[in-house]
Formats: C-alpha cells, structure tokens, sequence
C-alpha cells in the first residue's frame, strides 16, 4: 500500500471539494476484507458442477478467482478492482493444458500466471516516474501556501492596525484570512508528521509506530480536515453576506456577526467531531490519513455543500451584476466595455467564491501517469495554495480603502516628523511660524507649506495639543484659519466614523 499512502497523503494537502480520498483509497485491513470476500465468491462458483468434462476448473490463487476455461485455451481475466494497486485496465493471463490442468512453470510446482499488465505500476521506472510528479507537485503546493500565508498574515495586521477599518465586513475578511491561516499551517504540521522520515521508513513508521506517534498523527490529520472545513464555510459565509448586501441589507448588521461566527467555526467542529468519534469507534487502525470507506462522507458531504451552495450564490451575484451594469450604462458604454466591466468583476469574485473547485468536482482520478490527472492535480495544487494569496491582494492589498488609510498614516508619521525636526530647529535658532509663513531658524530653512491642502490634512492627523505654541501670535489669521480647518476636518471624520452606507459596502467588496 505504499504508493497508495503516498497518493492519498499528496490529495490530503490540497483537494477540498473531494478532500483525502475519492478514488476510494484502502487501508489494510479494508484490501484483506476485499480480497477474503473474493474468495468466497471464487469457493461458490468452485461448488458448481462442471459445464463440460476435461476443462480446467474454476481456481482461486490468492488473488484472482480463474473461470472454467477449454482445454488449450490462454484465459484473460481484467485485473481486479477491489486491489487497489492494480491497472484496473489491464488483464491476467493463465493457460488451461491438453489435459484440462492449469500450466505449471517449468521445473516449478507451480501455477503459471501473468500479472505484468496488473503490476504496471509497481515497475521501478513507473514509480520513479509518479515520485517526480508528486515531488513537483509537492513543491507547487509548499511555495503556493507559504506566499499565501506570508500574504494572509500582513493583510491581517493592516486590518488589525487601522481602527477606521473596523467593521462587519472587515472582520468577516479576518476570520477569512484566519481561516485560510490556519488550514496553510495545519498542511505544514501533517506534513512534518507524515514525510517526517523517507518514503519507505515512513510508511513503516506509520505502521510499526508507538502509540504515542499514532495519536500524534490522527490528532494532526482532524485537526488539518477542521481547519479545511472551517476554510470552506467562511468562504460560504463571504458569499452569504455579500449577497445579503445585495438582497437582504439587515444582515449587514454587527449583530449578526455571531452567527456567521458560528457557521464558520462552529458547523465544521461538530461535522469533524462527529467523524472523529465515529472513525475512533469503528475503524481506529493506524493513522486517520487513509480512507475508511464510507466514513469520508460524514465530513466530505457538508464541504460540498458548501462548495455548491457557493456556487449558486456566486451565479447569483453574476447575474444581479450583469443586469444592473446594463440598465446602468445602456447607450454609455460599448457593448464590448460592458463585457470587459462584467469579465472583471467576475473574475474578482471567482476565487472569493472557491469557484475552481467546482471545476474538476465531479471528475474522477485517474492513473497518475494520465495527461488529464496531470493536468488536473497541477490545477488543484496551484489555486487551492494560491487561493489565500489572491483573497488576501483582493480584499486588502488592491482595495481602496486600505491603501487610503495607508497613504493617510504614511502621510501623517512623515507630516509629524518633519514638525518635530522643524520645531527642533525652531526653538534653536529662533522663531518659526506655519501655514505659509518664513522661519527665522539661523540655518535659514524655508519651511512655508505646500497649501492649506496640506493644512487641513495636517489638521487631521495632528490634534490640537501638537500645534507648536510658538508658531504665531494668538490672533492672527493664520491660526484662526488653521483652526477653522482642523475644526472642519475633526468634524467631517467623526460624521464620516459613523457613516455606513450600503452602497459604499457594495463598492468595497466588489
């Protein structure tokens, strides 16, 4: 089962509409229930009597239950499906004799059978072959979720730091970007756990380890499923407010912030507590990163869910986008304008919206050496790394907002710097006054203002107490304008604080 181990634990890292397992990976003890069931089938068709007298009779060989063949026939029977290794398009061969007995191998007490097209891929070349592409494939992934965790981690911060950026929307893209955090990490610590050691010692690891790695490894792997879960349903919970905005704007409400809180976290702890206890009671055999039948679908159910739910949702939007910007600009733009308007928006809500797991969702895997799985685990493993990256340049890094409140906090540290170093020189040399008036320093700096523009931002970033006191007499036009300015803008910001227009929420998440 090692190349299946190895398989499986690659698809853990990335895939999260078939997380883990969907081409049905096997444990051990699944693989020898599959193959004992075999065999009882093979041991009833055994019991039947003959068609015909000298044929070679129906066999079970350990793997493959023979059928009743003519004499001098070569029998193919298709490769087995229930062993999981297998090229299940392939054929096992045997040959019945002129006697009616199975061919032996000569000089050899045994049956002659050939599994080579069976075994195709345990052959050195061929697993040489899947190790490069899942090391490059593991290579894709690693990069990809260190820039987006780099990237969640600076976008977290920028909305943390800047209070004017406080607000539901805003602390929706926080749980996100914690979401997509958590789940980058939690990829990172299974994969120290699981390749901790090489391929082979790895596996035997896995199986031969102490008690004390076994729970170290399954508490790492629910983890790692919670952490995905959770990812999906904040994904949904950005879909459901944004489209709330749009067609409920109650929700747009702080008070229903505990409520999505509770959606995003919550729902995914009890779905993959459910599972935990379910997969500790029934099928509690080694580590938790393969499969254990049917038990997947207590936590893979809800991800897709959330994964289609996503989807109409983001249909939705579309479709609301599209007729208003025709109603909008009908007769403005060039149709082609339009296009391209309604192309962008699109494309900006695609990865918010988790829509490229819908893309090869209902598509099965297949053999690693296929073009298609190729194509499509190259696919998963760059936008499902680089998924929180591209939320992180859209909801922060390119939004307008943000780099307003960037540039004003650049603006002001530089404003209150250069007062200090003026004031410095000032009470040096000399007096010195603002607002477009000349210093007197002994070095004879010039240092008039651009324009009351730059007053009035001053005003903004600078409270009252850091007006120098002796930059002018008490009276003089200059301070009463000054402080006109600062009165207006001090004003204009606190209306501005409290102002929460449904429209400018629209804007910004769009």
């Amino acid at each position: 089962l090692t190349h299946s181990a190895t398989r499986v634990r690659l698809y853990i890292c990335v895939n999260g509409t078939r997380v883990v397992d969907t081409d049905d990976v096997l444990t051990k003890e699944e693989q020898i229930y599959l193959l004992n069931e075999a065999k009882e089938k093979c041991h009833h068709v055994a019991l039947r009597p003959s068609s015909q007298d000298g044929n070679c009779l129906p066999e079970w060989d350990g793997i493959i239950c023979w059928p009743e063949s003519l004499p001098s026939k070569k029998v193919a029977v298709r490769c087995p499906d229930y062993v999981y290794d297998f090229n299940h398009q392939g054929h096992a061969y045997r040959r019945c004799d002129v006697h009616g007995n199975w061919e032996l191998v000569p000089n050899m007490n045994k049956t002659w059978a050939n599994y080579t097209e069976c075994a195709i891929f345990f052959a050195p070349e061929r697993q040489n072959q899947e190790k490069e592409v899942f090391d490059r494939l593991r290579i894709i992934y690693t990069v990809g979720y260190s820039i987006s965790l780099a990237s969640l981690v600076v976008a977290m911060c920028i909305l943390c730091y800047f209070k004017r950026l406080h607000c539901t929307r805003n602390y929706i893209h926080l749980h996100l970007f914690a979401s997509f955090v958590c789940r980058a990490v939690s990829i990172f610590v299974k994969d120290l756990v699981l390749y901790s050691t090489s391929r082979h010692e790895g596996l035997q690891k896995t199986m031969f380890a102490s008690p004390f790695f076994q729970a170290g490894c399954k508490v790492a792997v629910t983890i790692f499923l919670y952490f995905l879960a959770t990812n999906h349903y904040w994904i949904l919970v950005e879909g459901l407010y944004l489209h709330s905005l749009i067609f409920m704007a109650f929700l747009s409400n702080k008070s229903y912030l505990w409520a999505l809180t509770l959606i995003g976290w919550g729902v995914p702890a009890v779905v993959v507590s459910v599972w935990a206890s379910v997969r500790a009671s029934l099928a509690d055999t080694q580590c938790w990163d393969l499969s254990a039948g049917n038990m997947k679908w207590i936590y893979q159910v809800p991800i897709l869910a959330a994964v289609v739910v996503n989807f109409f949702l983001f249909l939705n939007i579309v479709r609301v986008l599209a007729s208003k910007l025709w109603e909008t600009n009908a007769g403005k733009l060039d149709p082609r304008q339009q296009y391209r308007k309604l192309l962008k928006s699109t494309l900006v809500l695609m990865p918010l919206f988790g829509v490229h797991y819908v893309v090869f969702m209902a598509i099965p895997y297949t053999a690693v050496s296929s073009v298609l799985w190729q194509i499509q685990m190259h696919y998963e493993m760059l936008f499902n790394s680089l998924q929180g990256f591209f939320v992180a340049l859209i909801y922060c890094f390119c939004n307008g907002e943000v780099q307003a409140e960037i540039k004003k906090d650049r603006f002001r540290r530089n404003l209150v710097l250069d007062i200090k170093q003026k004031t410095r020189a000032a009470s040096a040399g000399g007096s010195y006054s603002y607002g477009g008036l000349v210093s007197h320093a002994t070095n004879s700096v010039s240092l008039s203002m651009a324009s009351w523009g730059v007053t009035s931002a001053a005003a903004v970033a600078m409270p009252l107490e850091y007006t120098p006191a002796s930059s002018t007499l008490d009276n003089s036009p200059s301070q009463e304008m000054m402080q006109k300015v600062l009165e207006e803008n001090i004003g204009a910001t606190a209306l501005e604080g409290k102002h929460s227009c449904l429209k400018k929420e629209l804007e910004t998440m769009l």
